[in-house]
């Protein structure tokens, strides 16, 4: 056999065992030996056990399986089956990706693991029903906010959103934005944009997948004290649903019923003042917004908010909103 097919003869067999084979699917010689010849590699058993074992010290983990006959298979890669699993769950969840994107995703995450393994992540995972965007341009978008932080340049685009027709409308009439980016989050499955805006001198978030025509700015960023101290941790806690707002320090007695949300929200370090048994006094910092309304409206009678007295009086004025509207009599019922 000629050097370069010897040369290749190595790389083939290293292919067949990244994707026929796993820690549960093996292959035995006489079929490594048919697999090697679709390539048009000819092969004989010597050679074969003389290949695997150079494999071997190169560092791919092939082990020989207790089955009958014996066969050899790939046992380890660098990320285990349940690991994609998560990974591809994670990307079909992602409502800022289309469905073409998130089928393009998953299909590179299945060339991590064996052909059997991705047939069974197929069937794995439900997507039925996901609400999934329909902006195809949002790698682009990311792509483009990268490049503006790492060059320090303000990031320039405009933002849409949905009139009652389900249309995309140009926000301030097609103005451009032109601000700074200062970090992207995740958060309910759509991805943000922290940006800080010259004019209120503060922070504001945008949705990326509502975002258009972005590009770096010819304009520096901004640098001051606020842009080079965010903490983005500290950002996701206080903004609900990434709403911005003036943040307050807020007092809220809760009842030991519902400690589990308190925690998924604020994390285990949040802090609390043991009141009763049943109640304690939690100690946090947030944003004043709609959604923040919302996550304490769903607690009912379980959750109150002591202080400051302006956010008891705010909220009461939202809870209050919302019954004289259901009062009215309905529009073209």
């Amino acid at each position: 056999m000629p050097a370069s097919s010897k040369k290749a003869k190595l790389l083939y067999l290293s292919k067949i065992f990244h994707e026929l084979t796993d820690d549960e699917h093996g292959l035995t010689m006489p079929q490594i030996i048919e697999e090697l010849a679709s390539y048009g590699i000819g092969a004989e058993r010597k050679s074969v056990y003389s290949d695997i074992t150079a494999l071997q010290e190169f560092g791919l983990a092939i082990e020989k399986l207790s089955t009958s006959p014996v066969s050899y298979a790939l046992v380890n890669r660098p990320f285990t089956k349940e690991q994609i699993l998560l990974l591809a769950d994670a990307v079909q969840s992602s409502r800022f990706l289309t469905e073409r994107k998130s089928n393009a995703l998953v299909g590179a995450l299945e060339s991590l693991t064996s052909k059997p393994q991705a047939t069974n992540l197929r069937k794995l995972l439900h997507v039925e029903g996901r609400i999934k965007m329909s902006n195809e341009s949002v790698f682009y978008t990311l792509d483009a906010i990268q490049r503006a932080i790492a060059e320090r340049r303000k990031v320039r685009f405009q933002y849409f959103q949905y009139d009652t027709d389900k249309r995309q409308v140009l926000q301030r009439e097609g103005q451009w934005y032109e601000e700074t980016p200062v970090h992207m989050t995740y958060s309910d499955g759509c991805y943000y944009l922290v940006a800080y805006n010259d004019k209120h001198e503060g922070f504001t978030n945008y949705r990326i997948d509502r975002m258009t025509r972005v590009r770096p700015s010819d304009e520096r960023a901004t640098r001051n004290a606020q842009t080079v101290e965010f903490d983005v941790r500290k950002y996701e806690l206080r903004a609900f649903g990434m709403y911005t707002g003036t943040a307050q320090s807020v007092t809220l007695q809760v009842k030991r019923s519902i400690m589990g949300a308190v925690i998924d929200r604020f994390g285990e370090d949040v802090l609390t003042t043991e009141v009763t048994p049943d109640q304690a006094n939690i100690h946090v910092t947030v944003m004043e917004s709609p959604v923040f309304f919302g996550w304490v409206a769903q607690f009912g009678d379980r959750i109150r908010i002591l202080k400051p007295a302006s956010l008891v009086e705010a909220y009461s004025e939202y809870l209050q909103r919302i019954i004289d509207l259901h009062a009215q009599p309905a529009e073209g019922a």
